[in-house]
């Protein structure tokens, strides 16, 4: 569950430090602490984490340079960044390099939960939905590689169950080829990329769709990508 995730908060203020791992700790997440640049820079180095809190005016080694270096060294766990900035272009400089998402001081509690929330299934569907889960009128089994519906059973690929997963944490949201490539793939788009995950999503069609030809749970958003509606 999205609950039980280990998240890292990275902020030099002790109070809102306090404060924002007693709610989170409250709402079932693991929390750890850091309360600069450098203490956060060791504690990623001995942990993996499922999302890191991180305020970008830090002492000893900005938050800035901590989000850069992170990427550039192939760290994947999403970032929510904090910050008193409020200025667009610092949002999309902090995006820029590499952020999940971007908070500005003041914010409620609620707003940055949901958030994390969102960020967590957005990045781990596996954590958002499950090993098995619903999805339409089908039960799906992604341990087992397996779909069921009707008590009628078929197999899908270790490839098609990430498809599902990724569509079955983000329902009613258009999901562009782009995003679903990067997510499925772990790759960046290509030609080649669109051809290869057209192909897989008309191999998944076939098995989840009543009539392939008109698909009724993975749609086509014309010139946006594809969509799961519940």
């Amino acid at each position: 569950m999205v609950e039980d995730a280990h998240i890292l908060i990275v902020e030099d203020e002790q109070k809102i430090r306090t404060a924002l791992r007693d709610f989170l700790e409250f709402h079932g997440f693991k929390v750890s602490e850091a309360m600069d640049g450098l203490e956060a820079e060791r504690t990623v180095a001995g942990k993996q984490f499922d999302l890191i809190l991180l305020d970008l005016m830090l002492p000893k080694i900005s938050g800035e340079q901590l989000c850069t270096k992170w990427r550039q060294e192939g760290l994947q766990s999403p970032i929510i960044m904090l910050t008193a900035k409020g200025q667009q272009k610092e949002k999309v400089a902090g995006l820029n390099l590499g952020a999940d998402d971007y908070i500005t001081k003041p914010f409620s509690l609620e707003e940055l939960l949901a958030r994390i929330k969102a960020v967590l299934r957005r990045t781990d569907p596996a954590r958002a939905v499950g090993k098995n889960f619903k999805f339409a009128d089908l039960d799906v089994d992604v341990a087992a590689l397996k779909i069921k519906r009707n008590n009628e059973e078929t197999k899908i690929t270790k490839r098609e169950a990430k498809i599902i997963q990724h569509f079955a944490a983000n329902p009613n949201r258009v999901i562009g080829r782009e995003e679903l490539y990067k997510e499925v793939w772990n790759e960046t788009m290509t030609e080649l990329g669109t051809r290869t995950m057209d192909m897989h999503i008309a191999k998944l069609r076939s098995k989840i769709e009543q009539d392939s030809a008109e698909p009724q749970i993975i749609k086509t958003v014309r010139g946006a990508g594809y969509k799961y509606e519940t």
